[in-house]
């Protein structure tokens, strides 16, 4: 294999699915990530360039490039996305340094700090009026009805949720396992309310399709396990935000918002911060605390009780 740096990245990719056995979508980043230096590599009539020649003044060039992009869609990338791309860059060098290959120390990319981030979360009200809005008359808002309900009673990533299969789930136990993010194997639960609609889901079924959650509309799959009628990510991205759209929820929201009303409820209900882990399929505690800031009780009832503001005069 040659030294030039987008062979490089194709040996990478492999080390990642073959001797690290990265998940897919993770595998899938980065080569999201690293394609696109690559891009701007071209850009800047380096598409030739070797990876001993990867310098810092390189890196800081592409970093300023990244800080002044503006995506015709979203706009400017948010800091924290910034940081992914030099994340990839960062894990491409070290690999390139484990194998021996000389070239600069993914040290000397510094990420630069990030702003807390700002989590999006349901109120309540919000959240009822969601996971009611859809009707249940016909099979297509009954299924997205129950899009709702699970990724609400499970905390489920959008990516879990659409690779479920109907035997995944034990609908008398109320619970399953399912395969997060870095293979870690975690268990989640089903609220009583999500299984009711789940089976009333599954009994209007008339096919004998294996996925949870398949299209009901367009052209039908002949196959016998009908994997090609399974909901995609960006479907079910779609389902959520008509279905938000629809129940006048002033803020955009996608399947993750979900996720994190999930983690807010149960911690403002008093779940401890571990076990809350734990459901997420979290590795490290510190991403779980994001949530903590929003979802204190006892920070108001400290503040009402001992500022002097709210004393009598």
């Amino acid at each position: 294999m040659s030294d030039l740096i987008s062979d490089q990245i194709v040996s990478f990719l492999e080390y990642c699915e073959i001797d690290r056995n990265l998940s897919p979508g993770t595998v899938k980043m980065y080569k999201y990530y690293l394609g696109k230096f690559t891009e701007w590599l071209v850009k800047q009539k380096m598409e030739n360039l070797n990876y001993q020649e990867i310098t810092p003044e390189i890196v800081r060039q592409y970093r300023l490039y990244l800080s002044h992009y503006i995506n015709p869609v979203k706009g400017p990338l948010k800091r924290n996305t910034q940081t992914y791309f030099l994340i990839a860059i960062r894990a491409f060098l070290r690999h390139l340094a484990r194998s021996g290959k000389r070239t600069i120390s993914p040290d000397q990319i510094e990420l630069g700090r990030t702003r807390d981030r700002n989590i999006k979360f349901l109120s309540q009200e919000q959240l009822y009026r969601l996971l009611n809005i859809s009707s249940t008359d016909k099979i297509t808002g009954l299924r997205n009805k129950v899009i709702l309900e699970m990724l609400f009673s499970t905390g489920l990533r959008v990516s879990e949720l659409v690779r479920l299969n109907r035997d995944n789930v034990n609908l008398e136990t109320r619970e399953f396992s399912v395969l997060g993010k870095g293979g870690k194997l975690r268990v989640v639960f089903l609220s009583e309310r999500c299984v009711y609609w789940l089976e009333n889901y599954l009994s209007k079924r008339q096919d004998k399709y294996k996925p949870l959650f398949v299209r009901h509309q367009g052209k039908i799959d002949p196959t016998a396990d009908g994997d090609k009628m399974r909901l995609t990510v960006r479907m079910v991205e779609i389902i959520v935000g008509q279905m938000a759209r629809k129940a006048g929820i002033p803020i955009r929201i996608g399947p993750h918002v979900l996720r994190h009303t999930f983690a807010t409820d149960l911690l403002s209900q008093g779940a401890d911060l571990r076990s809350v882990q734990e459901l997420l399929g979290h590795s490290n505690v510190a991403t779980t605390q994001i949530y903590t800031h929003v979802t204190n009780p006892q920070l108001k009832q400290t503040y009402e009780k001992f500022h002097s503001g709210n004393k009598k005069l």
